[in-house]
């Protein structure tokens, strides 16, 4: 069985995964902390911990360009030192990533590459254009979402720029936590 590249993403009641104006020094928008409040209980033993010790557990890591910038590239660790691989558009000449990130411009040939490094781990997707791509590219399997009772209002919506087949999920878990509703859905192919 291969790795199965799954996005992690929260996301707020209207559809958005940022509050509005996220950029350096306020990366998740104004009032885009709110998404995250679900995080407060990551060590519990509830649906939150679960959650939290699933994500950490992936074997690499796939995010968007933007998502690595604003993260501050993670210094080049996102979690034990798993490969982290940055889908982007293009690389400047000696632009070189920290740590165990590498940078990609094929989005499949990024994928194949995850799969295998995570052997028989999840591969992690952070991102909304690194999810876009994934599964404009039929290479995404499964969406994590951590849905949060708040409506934001404005800000950057997961798939707003979507474009492509219409694509049917499978909803395959859903679980209760404080601050947020973790769903799990298969994408049917």
């Amino acid at each position: 069985m291969t790795a199965p590249i799954r996005l992690y993403m929260s996301m707020s009641l209207d559809g958005f995964v940022t509050g509005p104006d996220d950029r350096e020094g306020q990366e998740l928008g104004r009032n885009g902390g709110r998404l995250f409040k679900w995080l407060d209980d990551r060590h519990g033993p509830g649906p939150n911990g679960q959650v939290f010790r699933e994500l950490m557990s992936t074997g690499a890591v796939i995010a968007g360009r933007r998502t690595f910038e604003l993260a501050n590239r993670w210094q080049g660790d996102h979690h034990d030192g798993v490969p982290i691989f940055v889908l982007t558009h293009h690389v400047d000449d000696g632009d070189e990533p920290p740590g165990a990130a590498k940078f990609c411009t094929d989005v499949v040939e990024c994928a194949t590459e995850a799969r295998t490094a995570a052997g028989d781990r999840a591969v992690m997707v952070h991102g909304a254009g690194a999810a876009q791509s994934l599964l404009q590219a039929d290479q995404l399997d499964e969406l994590e979402i951590h849905l949060v009772p708040v409506l934001l209002g404005a800000g950057r919506r997961l798939f707003e720029d979507r474009t492509g087949n219409h694509i049917e999920l499978e909803l395959v878990r859903s679980l209760e936590g404080r601050d947020a509703t973790h769903l799990r859905y298969h994408v049917k192919r």
